[in-house]
């Protein structure tokens, strides 16, 4: 009967599968559809009829299997001319129509929410431009840009490290935010820009953070290069080997490229590894940690050869080539840098034992340190002036400076060399242990612990000039935000002993009114003599605000005024003074620039003016 069906329908043209769907079972079988025509309005008119029969009409328990069999079918034909034999099969269903049905909703809801969900979302519109799609993720982190090195950029991607790793260990940002910012960089895109534009994928950090993370990707970057132009020079003069190309990438700061570059300089005596390697005895010290029992420094004796004239000189040689391996290890400076972090490291200063005291400027000097004569504080909790003037007392070769680390940080290294990161790879006799002892305790004096020192150094140099600018560039915008003396005829006082004090009277409009001098410090009986003078200038220009500068004479020059003050003498003139920072303005006052704005003043009475303009 359903095949049959099938075939009237081939015959017919298709009713709409909705409006046939939404009818009842038995409502079905009296639906006739017209022949020829049929239009969208008659198909929604008995689509009103259906549902309103459908209130009178309850379903079957399970109809649920031929509903769908039945919608697969149906709406899987298509209209087709009469002569065709068999009805095309289509995988797209008509899902828009599907969704219309109420039937559907209640006969299987499973099918219809399945439906639903994958039923495409209109982006589309009639008649003007297309709708633009917004931006709905609530990530406030974004769309992690991976990072990809430039072919170009060889100097990022051939080191062995990664870029973004160690720029995350040094700024203390997130990984996936330091790729983005790499990535931003690499397309010229400006700090103001990120800061305000890509939020989202810098994780709305500030601009003083960015220039922190653009500083530290350049010094990576300049190590990077300098690395493979060092590599390059030494391929040149033949001095480069493999185990000298791997330390040079595993460089990650300056002071370790440094570190492994300064042997192979051109007139350098070279180090005593080199000297040994020369000598062939490099194969036996890699025999020492990976065949020892079948490794005999006897037969490296050479009896007319320096180096290698007793057995010795043969064990001195093998242990400044292992020394030299393990201090240009990655992993075991990596190791010693972390016990460095968890121990007690302290930055030591003490009185140098010749600063000349006999020298007048020495023994200036040496006074002006004497807070750091004795001085002792750990490295994570120094100030940043500290570190400073330590230096500067170096500099003078006033004060000696030392960083200390504890001896259980060198027995913890010794140990873990010995038993883990250089323990052999086979048993090895006690004196070939030996020999493993020395080398790892020779390597921690003579080349890792002075590295260390460097780089506590330079770390902390760099972390106070830094701190040093910020602290300037603090003081200076509270210095250019201070908020001025608008709308007041100044009266500007540069205070002095023997030339006087100097008087300006300047305008709102900064317009030089009067210049004089007045002596206030040169007798006892002078002061109301020249308070008087004070007093009718004050009343002639109606200025009520003195200016005093803080150089020599100030207090005394103060306490003048704030008497006078005390004791109305100005009255009816309410008159106040300030204190005003004249740093600069005896320069200013011989300079072009003073002589073009006051051309016909001395320059002592410049300095006045200046005084006053500068409140």
């Amino acid at each position: 009967a359903q095949e049959k069906r099938w075939k009237i329908e081939e015959r017919q043209p298709i009713v709409d599968v909705c409006t046939e769907m939404s009818l009842p079972k038995r409502a079905r079988k009296t639906v006739a559809a017209p022949k020829q025509e049929l239009s969208f309005l008659s198909g929604m008119s008995e689509s009103e009829e259906g549902s309103n029969e459908e209130e009178d009409w309850k379903p079957e328990k399970k109809p649920a299997k031929r509903v769908t069999k039945t919608v697969v079918k149906k709406t899987a034909a298509k209209p087709k001319a009469p002569t065709a034999a068999k009805p095309r099969k289509v995988n797209k269903p008509i899902k828009k129509e599907m969704t219309k049905s109420p039937t559907m909703q209640k006969t299987n809801p499973k099918l219809f929410q399945m439906e639903k969900e994958e039923e495409p979302s209109d982006d589309f519109t009639f008649g003007g431009p297309p709708v633009k799609k917004l931006k709905t993720s609530a990530d406030p982190a974004g769309k992690v840009v991976k990072y990809k090195a430039k072919s170009s950029n060889a100097d990022d991607c051939d080191m062995n490290w990664n870029i973004v790793e160690v720029l995350s260990d040094r700024t203390n940002i997130e990984p996936w935010v330091c790729s983005n910012l790499i990535k931003l960089f690499q397309d010229e895109n400006t700090i103001p820009f990120i800061a305000r534009y890509r939020k989202e994928l810098i994780n709305n950090l500030d601009a003083d953070a960015l220039r922190e993370v653009q500083q530290a990707m350049t010094d990576l970057r300049s190590v990077a290069k300098k690395a493979h132009n060092l590599v390059e020079k030494l391929k040149k003069e033949g001095k480069l080997n493999a185990s000298l190309h791997t330390a040079m990438l595993n460089c990650r700061t300056a002071d370790e490229l440094e570190h492994v570059y300064t042997p192979y300089k051109t007139g350098s005596k070279g180090t005593k590894a080199q000297r040994a390697r020369q000598l062939g005895l490099e194969d036996a010290a890699k025999a020492l940690i990976e065949t020892p029992q079948q490794l005999n420094l006897y037969k490296y004796i050479k009896q007319n050869t320096e180096g290698l004239a007793t057995l010795q000189d043969v064990e001195t040689g093998v242990q400044h080539i292992l020394a030299d391996m393990i201090a240009k290890d990655k992993d075991t400076l990596e190791h010693i840098r972390n016990l460095c972090k968890q121990n007690f490291v302290t930055l030591n200063s003490t009185l140098a034992k010749s600063t000349g005291k006999d020298k007048e400027g020495n023994a200036k000097d040496v006074d002006k340190f004497h807070l750091y004569h004795n001085f002792t504080c750990n490295i994570n909790r120094v100030q940043h002036h500290q570190i400073l003037a330590i230096n500067r007392g170096e500099n003078l070769k006033v004060l000696t400076v030392k960083v200390s680390v504890p001896d259980r940080v060198k027995d913890a290294f010794s140990r873990w060399c010995v038993n883990e990161r250089w323990r052999p790879k086979q048993f090895a006799r006690p004196e070939l242990m030996k020999i493993l002892h020395n080398s790892v305790e020779d390597a921690y004096k003579r080349l890792i612990y002075p590295l260390l020192c460097r780089e506590f150094r330079s770390k902390l140099t760099s972390d106070a000039e830094k701190e040093s600018i910020m602290m300037f560039g603090r003081n200076l915008r509270q210095l250019l935000l201070a908020n001025p003396v608008r709308g007041r005829t100044i009266l500007g006082v540069d205070p002095g002993y023997k030339h006087g004090c100097k008087l300006a009277v300047i305008s709102p409009t900064n317009q030089i009114l009067h210049t004089d001098v007045v002596y206030l410090h040169s007798g006892p009986g002078r002061g109301m003599a020249e308070a008087e003078k004070i007093r009718k200038l004050l009343q002639n220009f109606n200025c009520q605000t003195v200016a005093i500068g803080n150089g020599t004479a100030c207090r005394e020059t103060e306490r003048y005024f704030a008497d006078l003050i005390q004791r109305k003498f100005f009255a009816p003139l309410n008159v106040v003074y300030c204190i005003t920072n004249e740093a600069g303005a005896s320069i200013y006052s011989v300079s072009p620039e003073a002589a073009k704005e006051m051309p016909d003043l001395d320059p002592n009475l410049r300095s006045a003016g200046n005084i006053a303009s500068r409140m």
